[in-house]
């Protein structure tokens, strides 16, 4: 069977947080007004990257492969990956503490850990070459030294990547695209027409385009890499994947530690309670905003609270009525948070 029958399955994200009652996240509160907030609170711009298939070669123990060079016996011109994870429920901030898995073909379109049948006849079942995993750091980021891709029969040039929570629940799955040309300015078409010095010697007759191939054939506007570099030199990719992760996280932990709830009561005529249990001490803020995005109150302004059961009070003072967006802050060892509410006042 050739491997190109593999469509794309759209596969669903998992492992979504679910959002408490009467809490709503900040791309449905804001979506009127989101020209105006402050603080780069404007959420829309923020979108999911496709979900795609992993393919018939997916990596069968990731676990196993907690490393940054992932050649192994492999040979083939110098390849690095920067791929950064942001988040779209933290505004698109850089998203810490996931867990990246990648793997791609070799110069000769053969994975690891699979091979001997008709779908790939050269048997590599034994190996684990061009397969690896990392956990992002502060910006986002996860690096593998590796080396170009090559390309096989129905598809395009690509990376596959698989993203984790650090609880194991899957983020999302999808591909990165590569650009395409016919000079010797693109990295995919200099490899494989002008690196036979370094094992490349398939060229360019037969390769399925972006456009053609089952995979990428709806479009590439969010799966598109950036390429740089040189033959003598060896080519860099950088690309960012836009995960639906957690709604109060910019930094992935496997346990939560603190617990964010509604303000009570609400609506309230002349004060409120914001509920709040942390786990280790922190930072905490909360500013209040009207649906214009001016800031009408600093509730707490980043004081230092200690762990337990925390109740903030906002008495009303000069607040007419109608709803409010509070925005909560929270600063401790696993990261930076925040939580957005709707207030409403009687």
């Amino acid at each position: 069977m050739d491997r190109k029958l593999f469509l794309k399955n759209g596969l669903g994200l998992a492992g979504i947080a679910a959002i408490a009652p009467m809490m709503l996240r900040a791309e449905d509160l804001f979506e009127s007004i989101s020209e105006t907030l402050p603080e780069g609170n404007n959420t829309l711009a923020c979108t999911v990257t496709n979900s795609e298939t992993e393919g018939p070669f997916p990596t069968l123990t990731p676990g196993n492969y907690v490393r940054t060079n992932i050649v192994g016996d492999r040979t083939g011109v110098a390849f690095t990956m920067n791929i950064y994870i942001m988040n779209t429920n933290a505004n698109c901030a850089a998203y810490q503490g996931v867990l990246v898995d990648v793997w791609h073909c070799d110069k000769d379109g053969n994975y690891s850990q699979y091979g001997g049948t008709g779908m790939q006849p050269a048997n590599y079942t034994a190996y684990n070459f061009l397969r690896g995993r990392q956990t992002t750091d502060a910006a986002g980021l996860v690096t593998f030294t590796s080396i170009f891709p090559g390309w096989y029969n129905g598809r395009a040039t690509h990376i596959h990547v698989h993203i984790y929570k650090a609880d194991g629940t899957s983020l999302l799955v999808t591909q990165i695209a590569f650009p395409e040309g016919n000079t010797s300015a693109n990295a995919v078409y200099n490899v494989n027409v002008n690196g036979a010095s370094y094992g490349y010697t398939k060229g360019m007759n037969g390769y399925t385009y972006n456009a053609n191939d089952n995979v990428f054939s709806d479009g590439t506007s969010n799966e598109m890499s950036v390429i740089t570099g040189s033959l003598s030199s060896g080519y860099i990719l950088t690309h960012s994947i836009y995960v639906a992760g957690s709604v109060l996280s910019t930094h992935e932990v496997s346990e939560n530690t603190f617990k964010v709830e509604q303000n009570y009561p609400n609506p309230f005529r002349d004060e409120t309670v914001f509920p709040i249990t942390l786990k280790t001490a922190s930072l905490v803020s909360i500013d209040l905003y009207d649906l214009s995005g001016r800031r009408v109150a600093k509730v707490i302004d980043r004081q230092k609270l200690s762990a337990g059961e925390q109740r903030i009070t906002l008495s009303r003072n000069q607040l007419r009525s109608g709803m409010y967006m509070a925005k909560i802050y929270i600063e401790n060892s696993n990261g930076s948070f925040h939580e957005t509410m709707k207030v409403l006042v009687k």
